[in-house]
């Protein structure tokens, strides 16, 4: 996630801080599959199931052949472009969830883009609890979201992955609203082009785990709208109540090349 004017000098040296430690309809896929199994999102062939939205064009305009399958994984490429410019791309999973645990498999390959900001380096991510990407503004760089946020190794110092980055959110951690853009987990650091299995469980509006192969790394609650940012008060529907119960699921390209080897859900409450 890019640099917010709310937090983060020094996020690719430092950590921020360390964690601490109304169930909606089953989609499509959900529906196929007991609750207690991992259904895939992606089926290792195409994108079926899957729209970009990239920051300067229209949903659905996969700019630049920006996210494509090939040898069986999702790739975030950027051989297409002659320079980064701002380009932040996601990709949306067709249905909304609530209470599941997602598991992705990632890893960074090769060089970042030509023009792509420094704090993009090897930076990656998977959204949940976002807003309808239909309704996102064509410029919009981020989707109203949570952020686990996957970052890979510099070669030199620590730099944990799946933290919790918030654009137009917040989050409760420790008993306390947190409102820096970013928190880091408890993970340990990947250098290289080396497989990373990531999870999120998300309860709702309720308590939310991030993991690394299969260890927890963070715990927080409440994910929430903010109501100071400009394009979650476009979603705020009662001021009472900002909390976030369900929404759509992305994966991101931030200028560094990506892959995604496995994106699968289980839900945990119909």
């Amino acid at each position: 996630m890019r640099v917010w004017n709310r937090c983060w000098a020094g996020l690719l040296l430092a950590p921020l801080a360390t964690a601490t430690l109304l169930p909606l309809p089953l989609s499509s896929a959900a529906n196929d599959s007991n609750a207690d199994e991992w259904v895939p999102l992606f089926n290792g062939k195409n994108l079926d199931g899957w729209t970009p939205k990239i920051t300067g064009h229209e949903f659905g305009d996969n700019y630049a052949d920006t996210f494509r399958v090939e040898n069986g994984v999702i790739k975030a490429a950027y051989d297409k472009y002659k320079e980064f410019n701002g380009q932040f791309g996601h990709l949306f999973y067709k249905d909304k969830f609530s209470h599941y645990r997602l598991r992705v498999e990632y890893r960074f390959t090769g060089e970042q883009c030509k023009g792509g900001p420094g704090w993009a380096t090897r930076n990656s991510g998977v959204m949940f609890h976002c807003q309808d990407p239909k309704t996102m503004r064509k410029d919009q760089e981020f989707p109203v979201s949570i952020e686990a946020q996957f970052l890979g190794g510099l070669g030199k110092g620590k730099r944990p992955t799946n933290n919790m980055c918030s654009p137009g959110t917040n989050i409760v951690s420790g008993g306390k609203l947190y409102t820096p853009h970013c928190l880091n987990s408890k993970s340990e650091t990947y250098d290289g082009d080396v497989w990373v299995t990531a999870e999120i469980e998300v309860n709702g509006s309720g308590a939310v785990k991030h993991l690394v192969e299969g260890k927890v790394v963070m715990e927080y609650e409440k994910p929430q709208l903010d109501p100071k940012d400009d394009d979650a008060k476009k979603l705020i529907k009662d001021e009472k109540n900002l909390l976030l119960e369900e929404g759509y699921i992305a994966l991101q390209a931030e200028s560094h090349p990506v892959e995604f080897r496995k994106v699968e859900i289980k839900v945990l409450k119909k």
